[in-house]
């Protein structure tokens, strides 16, 4: 067993799962820790015997529920030093003292070995992964949301992946003409901000492979996108390159089924 469930995504909250036979482990913790514990008792996963919980930046979508998910559930958190250093009044008193992890320092946490690699995204250190099963060459999770482009690193590493968690947070015309701000819509669509739709298919495009089996796109926006309009797009690029994949949509406010690796 090597399975992966997004609990929730998007602009209101960010929640991942991966787990084995041996370890299970949460990515972000950005809702209420009542909402994570529903959206995991909705997928059939106890709250009991979990391992970790690891954040990726500091934003608040990502880390807002960190310090009660880490108390609720007695385990330890796993952060990068900056983001800690920025919320740490914020998180407050954890069961565990923080571990501190870095960008392409690999670390294992029981048997899911984790590859943490920079994301451009507008935080003080922001962080994509990759995860492995130990003693499993053939499954290989990639989770990339929040990252206004995909640099050399980005498409490095998600080659040869079997799963993908990638972000698909906005239709470019849709945001160019909705209500945002300005200086948001720059923001969103700036080097340090969100994939498009657009940009999410350029990815695949680049690193497609038969053994890619599951796609999830995540981190929609509510505003400037729509999950028809995201499915549409990637799904007319599948067909056109002749690939069948699991494709789900994420969603802000129920989780995906879990799915094997």
């Amino acid at each position: 067993m090597f399975q992966t469930a997004v609990l929730a995504s998007g602009s209101k909250g960010n929640c991942f799962v991966i787990q084995t036979e041996k370890t299970k482990l949460l990515l972000d913790a950005g809702l209420s820790g009542k909402k994570i514990l529903l959206a995991l008792e909705k997928i059939g996963i106890d709250k009991t015997g979990f391992n970790a919980l690891l954040i990726s930046h500091d934003h608040h979508d990502h880390i807002s529920g960190a310090g009660i998910i880490c108390r609720m559930l007695n385990i330890p958190l796993y952060i990068n030093e900056s983001a800690f250093l920025m919320k740490r009044k914020h998180l407050g008193k954890l069961p565990f003292k923080a571990r501190f992890f870095y960008n392409e320092d690999k670390f294992e946490i029981g048997d899911i070995r984790i590859n943490p690699f920079s994301s451009s995204h507008d935080s003080l250190e922001s962080s994509n992964f990759i995860f492995r099963k130990k003693g499993d060459k053939n499954r290989k999770l990639a989770v990339a949301t929040d990252l206004g482009f995909s640099t050399r690193l980005t498409i490095k590493k998600l080659k040869n992946s079997t799963t993908i968690i990638l972000e698909s947070n906005h239709d470019e015309k849709m945001l160019i003409e909705g209500p945002y701000p300005w200086h948001l819509k720059q923001r969103v669509k700036g080097k340090q901000g969100h994939l498009s739709n657009e940009q999410a298919v350029g990815i695949i495009s680049r690193i497609i492979h038969p053994g890619l089996k599951n796609l999830i796109l995540a981190h929609l926006s509510e505003i400037n996108n729509t999950p028809e309009t995201a499915r549409f797009l990637m799904e007319y690029y599948l067909k056109m390159v002749n690939h069948d994949l699991n494709l789900v949509v994420s969603n802000q406010y129920e989780p995906t089924k879990l799915v094997e690796i």
